[in-house]
């Protein structure tokens, strides 16, 4: 039997290879014959362990086959008034299943599928039986639920020692009338479900019902065929191919390398892409600043700026009062025309209109009260000091005159 059980493995590995698959795992086993009906206890009390290694290949969408091996031990106890039947039998065997999984039936993968088999088996055994003790002294079983050397009556009550079962299955179970086969064909029904973790690694759960070809595994023939249950844990391992993906034709290694701007730092790095090629950079690929004045190299006029200072978009130092002009410019949009007119040309023109106004007689005019500021010496009267006083404060950035207020002024001036 194991030599069969070997080679039919070997056989689906060779013819199987595309979607062929091996498990291995393990089994909780029940029997449910004749011997153990009458326990007393709970009733998976005579439960066991076994083992399975099994091999199987998916023909289609649902159906597939399985080829399974299994070894563990049945056992069966009564420990009732009307039976004390014991036994215990390894039990090695195989197994051919047809199986219909229901995880494709629609056209999405899902990652649970169901599943039930039947098949055909082929299992030995050899039952033994727990009668002696280990003094090859027999049980005798009382009717008050004592075991004793000495079978039960009267004249043995005084001398029979009470004894302990050993759970030592030394006697092999026979019947004394027939000579049984110790194999049996069975039947086995499986129901469970199959859990992928990824694309070839599942693992399967499934609980299953065995009727046997023969009353004999217990060793008592009753009348009907002996059965045992079970339940399986088993990891299974496809050699099947990786799913298609759609990135399988996407190189990751060449993107993980790309250097879009060759600056010799790759996208994936590179925290300024689209750095000129005439630009040195750092490690993050960002355009070298040596000066730290806010302009990279590649585009600083005067790459050595003393530290601090304020410079143009060329990089080149702005100095104090040119940089005083645009930031009053940038405060007050309306003094576009300032752009053109210089401090001087104010100061030529306050000149001029001074000296006309040394030949101009009249009553003096109130000062408005928006130019009142630029009577500086509180006198009633705007004089030309005054002005030049009033616009160099404009330039200083310490007068809240505009260009038209101070053109406003200089008409007063000459309307005193």
């Amino acid at each position: 039997m194991k030599k069969v059980l070997f080679f039919s493995l070997m056989y689906v590995a060779i013819n199987a290879t595309a979607q062929f698959g091996i498990n291995a795992g393990v089994n909780a086993l029940k029997f449910t014959g004749d011997v153990g009906k009458n326990r007393n206890t709970n009733f998976f009390g005579d439960a066991r362990f076994g083992y399975n290694l099994g091999a199987e290949y998916r023909a289609g969408k649902i159906l597939g086959v399985g080829l399974n091996g299994m070894y563990g031990k049945l056992q069966g106890t009564d420990n009732n008034q009307s039976s004390h039947r014991n036994f215990k039998t390894d039990v090695i065997g195989g197994e051919l299943n047809v199986i219909a999984y229901f995880d494709k039936l629609k056209e999405t993968n899902e990652a649970l599928s169901p599943f039930v088999s039947v098949g055909i088996g082929y299992v030995k055994f050899d039952p033994h039986g727990d009668l002696r003790d280990a003094n090859n002294i027999s049980y005798n079983y009382w009717s008050d639920g004592s075991i004793r050397d000495l079978n039960e009556s009267p004249a043995n009550d005084p001398y029979a020692i009470t004894m302990k079962r050993d759970y030592t299955y030394e006697t092999q179970l026979k019947d004394s009338l027939v000579n049984y086969s110790r194999s049996a064909m069975y039947l086995p029904i499986n129901l469970g479900a199959k859990f992928q973790v990824d694309y070839r690694i599942s693992i399967k759960v499934a609980v299953n019902y065995n009727l046997a070809f023969t009353d004999y595994i217990d060793n008592y023939k009753t009348g009907g065929n002996d059965s045992w249950m079970g339940a399986n844990l088993s990891v299974n391992y496809a050699f099947v191919k990786k799913p298609a993906s759609p990135y399988d034709d996407i190189d990751f290694k060449a993107i993980d390398k790309k250097d879009y701007d060759d600056d010799g730092i790759a996208d994936i790095k590179d925290n300024c892409l689209g750095t000129p090629k005439s630009a040195k950079v750092g490690s993050e690929g960002c355009a070298l600043d040596t000066d730290m004045d806010g302009i990279p190299d590649h585009l600083d006029m005067e790459p050595n700026t003393k530290q601090g200072a304020v410079v143009d978009g060329k990089g080149i130092a702005i100095n104090e009062e040119e940089y005083a002009k645009s930031q009053l410019e940038w405060y007050h949009p309306e003094t576009d025309e300032a752009i053109e007119s210089t401090e001087q040309d104010l100061k030529k023109q306050v000149e001029t209109k001074g000296k006309q106004l040394a030949q101009k007689s009249g009553n003096a005019v109130a000062i408005p009260e928006e130019l009142k500021s630029a009577d500086i010496n509180k006198d009633g009267l705007i004089s030309a000091d005054e002005i030049r006083k009033t616009i160099d404060q404009f330039f200083d950035g310490d007068s809240d005159f505009t260009v038209e207020r101070i053109n406003r002024l200089i008409d007063f001036f000459f309307e005193q």
